[in-house]
């Protein structure tokens, strides 16, 4: 924790609770802006970018695994889906330790295993499928999950009126991360450097990322107050709205990660040119920036729901019209169109569940429920995706598959989205 605490006499005590008196509360410790704020929102940025936008450009390692013979489609799948479930399912107890006021041992931890296994993955066999699995689907895995929940969550410590959009915009990081990790991991793959150098760089080059962010990051003591209420874990899970959006984004987590797992792949056997497909991932990711900050400064104003259920829907038309996906215009005009919309529902995820806490004590508990109930969506969704896929790749399967999946997820928003308007009396929810 933080070593600027306030301490009780800093605080005014009213009947129905405790308030922070903003006549004390240091100016860098202030909500929607100050120093701390902004370096918060600059070193939460950066995490991003270097772990979870790491584990986007999985693609790569998807298509290099694939077309070696590694081991099956479904098989080298479970990497990248493992990748997936540790960077949700770790939020849970990411979120924990933040709301406990461990967020900068927490950040350290979670540095140093995603470093780690980076590293391992250099000095893999690429012919070993445990190996591969160990550093990249486990390690990684765990790593960015210890990261990315808490970097997100740690902005409601310092936004309040701009919160969706400072959750944007840390998370557009996981896109940025994502159009720089895949270029750079296949101009070096192809070229002299090799596998494991390969790897290795863009080992050196996260290992400097991450050590800046967690210089710059830092929690808000306002927001940690003594006094203030533990969270209500039962209450969460009974909270209906909460449990809605949590099965909703289960099921759209399970399909909508298709394209980024096999975008690439996709392409190519589909006749594209490789060296044009090579960047469809960063296409995706780059469209997926704006998508990551455009909608959440709506969501502020409109309200998060609002905003990700029209992105969501979108993402489901989309997944059909894969169907006509068939030279490099089109692949790069749907690259475009999913990073965007995409991109849009992996950030308003945060802010719709803050959105429901009553305290912000149980913003990181909430935030990392519900991407621990997620995450077994982001497990299983492109295994069964390269399952359906098969040997004579069948691709009309996975289409079918994650385009239903994404609708009846867009059903369950709209359902959650009733609830909360009618509990709120308002539709700026």
């Amino acid at each position: 924790m933080d070593s600027h605490h306030l301490t009780t006499h800093d605080v005014s005590t009213e009947q129905q609770g405790s308030t922070v008196s903003t006549s004390v509360i240091p100016k860098e410790h202030r909500l929607d802006g100050g120093p701390r704020a902004w370096a918060t929102l600059i070193g939460g940025f950066i995490t991003t970018t270097a772990s979870v936008g790491y584990v986007n450009s999985f693609g790569v390692y998807q298509d290099i695994y694939t077309r070696s013979g590694v081991a099956s489609v479904s098989k080298i799948s479970w990497i990248g889906s493992t990748q997936i479930f540790f960077m949700l399912a770790m939020g849970l107890p990411g979120g924990k330790l933040l709301d406990m006021g461990y967020f900068r041992l927490n950040m350290l931890i979670g540095s140093a295993v995603f470093v780690f296994s980076v590293f391992m993955a250099s000095l893999a066999d690429p012919s070993k499928y445990y190996q591969l699995f160990l550093s990249q689907g486990l390690g990684m895995g765990i790593g960015s999950g210890l990261l990315f929940g808490p970097a997100v969550a740690i902005q409601a410590h310092h936004w309040k009126a701009r919160q969706s959009l400072a959750m944007g915009i840390v998370s557009s990081g996981c896109s940025v991360g994502g159009i720089i990790f895949p270029i750079i991991l296949n101009q070096l793959f192809k070229g002299s450097t090799g596998f494991a150098w390969g790897v290795r760089a863009s080992g050196f080059l996260v290992l400097g990322l991450l050590l800046m962010s967690n210089m710059l990051m830092s929690s808000n003591s306002t927001a940690l107050l003594h006094n203030k209420p533990k969270p209500d874990l039962k209450g969460i899970l009974k909270d209906v709205p909460f449990m809605i959006c949590g099965a909703a984004v289960f099921m759209i987590e399970t399909g909508l990660f298709f394209p980024y797992i096999y975008l690439q792949l996709f392409a190519i056997l589909h006749g594209v040119n490789p060296n044009a497909a090579f960047y469809a991932l960063s296409v995706l990711n780059g469209s997926a920036v704006l998508g990551r900050i455009l909608p959440n400064y709506l969501a502020d104003r409109f309200g998060p729901f609002n905003a990700i259920i029209p992105s969501t829907f979108a993402c489901a038309v989309l997944l059909f019209a894969m169907f006509g996906v068939r030279s490099v215009a089109s692949t790069m005009i749907f690259a475009m169109l999913y990073g965007f919309f995409s991109g849009s529902f992996f950030s308003l995820t945060g802010p719709i569940v803050s959105s429901l806490a009553r305290d912000p004590t149980e913003v990181g508990v909430r935030i990392g429920l519900a991407f621990f109930l997620d995450a077994f969506g982001g497990l299983i969704g492109p295994p069964i995706d390269g399952a359906l896929l098969g040997g004579d790749f069948a691709w009309s399967k996975p289409i079918v598959f994650t385009g239903i999946l994404v609708l009846a997820g867009v059903i369950l928003l709209f359902m959650a989205r009733y609830v909360v308007a009618k509990r709120k009396g308002t539709q700026f929810v």
